[in-house]
């Protein structure tokens, strides 16, 4: 992007964007393990967007579905639980007219192209285990990023995708890579709390029944990232400020 394209944009703080960086969360579903209403984790889309917007580059964020987004119950910093009170990026968001306005009407992923954006980053959640394993789209648009070098990334639960996405010559994606997602020991905690299996596979477990790749993971819970190439991808709710600064490095090379 030259130098005039970039000042036709204008950033939320007045400063001439640097581009633009395409995130991708879960339409709302329900759980068949749990019965819950699911959809995207908050911090897997707040911390990473307060990232992106901080370094001077404008978010568009779409659906597997398009429409209204919901987040995960335990992932609200209001819910009863409190399990995420401690959330304060995702409580000052949800503040602004514009991000509530943003996860009220979101565009379909199938109506948009790599060619519009610099990057894509997918946000996690309990969601993506139904909605991105699979989905044919989703896949062709991640890899239409990875093969063009662009800087293409997914945290958590996103990184199911991973299991079966492949470039156009019909090989994994991930092959010869290294890279992360949940652990099945954060897999574990997480039933253990509740009292039932959350997930109807482990994403862990899965990746390591693959050939030809290598996956990673830190301590439960710690933030933890890895790029291997442009290929980055960050292991849990905890990493995707991590991982978001990841993808601004190699953009601002």
């Amino acid at each position: 992007m030259n130098i005039i394209e970039q000042n036709e944009y204008v950033h939320f703080h007045g400063a001439p964007t640097k581009g633009k960086i395409l995130m991708v969360a879960s339409s709302p579903t329900v759980s068949e393990q749990t019965g819950w209403p699911i959809g995207f984790w908050a911090a897997e889309l707040t911390h990473p967007l307060q990232v992106f917007q901080e370094a001077g580059y404008e978010v568009d964020l779409v659906s597997t579905e398009g429409g209204q987004l919901e987040m995960d119950g335990y992932s609200n910093p209001n819910d009863e639980s409190g399990y995420s009170a401690h959330d304060v990026i995702s409580l000052g968001f949800m503040q602004q007219d514009g991000f509530n306005q943003m996860l009220a009407n979101t565009k379909k992923l199938t109506e948009v192209s790599s060619e519009q954006y610099d990057a894509i980053f997918l946000v996690g959640g309990q969601g993506p285990m139904y909605t991105f394993r699979g989905n044919a789209d989703l896949e062709k648009l991640f890899a239409s990023f990875y093969e063009s070098g662009k800087p293409s990334a997914a945290v958590c639960h996103s990184t199911t995708l991973l299991l079966e996405a492949k470039t156009s010559s019909g090989e994994l994606l991930v092959k010869g890579k290294t890279w992360t997602g949940f652990a099945d020991a954060e897999e574990q905690f997480a039933d253990d709390a509740v009292g039932m299996q959350i997930q109807p596979y482990r994403i862990e477990t899965e990746a390591r029944k693959l050939e030809n790749t290598t996956f990673k993971v830190a301590a439960p819970f710690s933030s933890y990232a890895i790029a291997d190439g442009n290929l980055i991808t960050g292991q849990q709710q905890n990493s995707g400020a991590a991982t978001a600064k990841m993808v601004v490095q190699q953009l601002n090379r």
